[in-house]
């Protein structure tokens, strides 16, 4: 969403959305603030809170602080309604958990949450990806789940199908925030882009990359598998914006969507 022109500013404009910072980049001769709006987003009107660009930096406050915030920009959240996928699983201790793995699955989810309201200031994050993997799409963003008939959290990522043991691929350069063998999730890797832009890849059979490494876009982070709750081998690819999951797909070009 647009923020406004500030021709020579050295600085970008700040936004927020809640607390959790939000991305901001320049396109032609203006600044635009791109908002990652969670499934569970009410509908209605939201705001943005905004500190206009400056010359220079010392014209900023010194600690980014929603609450320096002088400037507001609104947008509306639509409702919208996503397709129902139901998932048979023979191991139900998946579905139905133990105290043991429930306490684990608890913990593991808060430490996840965590890691996505990482935020990384950094001058320039690529917006256009590449596909992960190479593969047949096999579970849509936002699909209303149900495992063994039971209603659980929707679908907050991509799914691409693969054989075992088939590369997968940073699909934009970063930094590894973080890495491991979560019950839900399998053996994960987690990708910092800057600017609160992450990227999770889930279900992998091997990780090749360790937190803190460079990566560069279309390195090789590990190999697919089917660790953790899945049905077959496949890579759960998710993408996090401003602490919120949003579609994978509206990070890729048109060629490389629908595939």
């Amino acid at each position: 969403m647009p923020l406004g022109t500030a021709a020579g500013a050295a600085v970008p404009p700040r936004a927020w959305l809640g607390e959790q910072p939000v991305l901001v980049t320049r396109r032609g001769g203006e600044w635009i603030a791109v908002v990652g709006l969670a499934l569970d987003m009410q509908p209605g009107t939201h705001e943005l809170r905004v500190q206009p660009p400056a010359a220079s930096t010392a014209a900023l406050p010194a600690v980014a602080d929603p609450a320096t915030a002088t400037g507001r920009a609104s947008f509306t959240v639509r409702a919208k309604d996503y397709p129902a996928q139901r998932i048979t699983l023979k191991d139900s201790s998946k579905v139905e958990l133990s105290a043991e793995d429930l306490a684990r699955a608890t913990s593991e989810i808060a430490e996840i949450r965590q890691l996505q309201r990482h935020w990384r200031a950094a001058d320039d994050t690529d917006l256009d990806f590449i596909l992960p993997a190479e593969g047949r799409l096999t579970g849509r963003f936002g699909l209303r789940r149900f495992f063994n008939g039971e209603a659980r959290a929707p679908h907050a990522g991509f799914d691409i199908a693969a054989a075992r043991g088939s590369p997968v691929r940073a699909n934009a350069q970063g930094i590894v925030l973080a890495s491991g063998d979560y019950f839900f999730n399998g053996r994960t890797v987690f990708v910092d882009h800057g600017n609160g832009l992450l990227s999770v890849y889930c279900h992998l059979d091997r990780i090749d990359v360790r937190a803190g490494e460079a990566v560069a876009k279309g390195q090789r982070l590990g190999l697919v598998g089917m660790s953790g709750r899945a049905t077959g081998p496949h890579l759960h690819w998710g993408v996090v914006l401003n602490g919120a999951l949003v579609d994978p797909q509206l990070f890729v070009a048109a060629r490389g969507r629908e595939r």
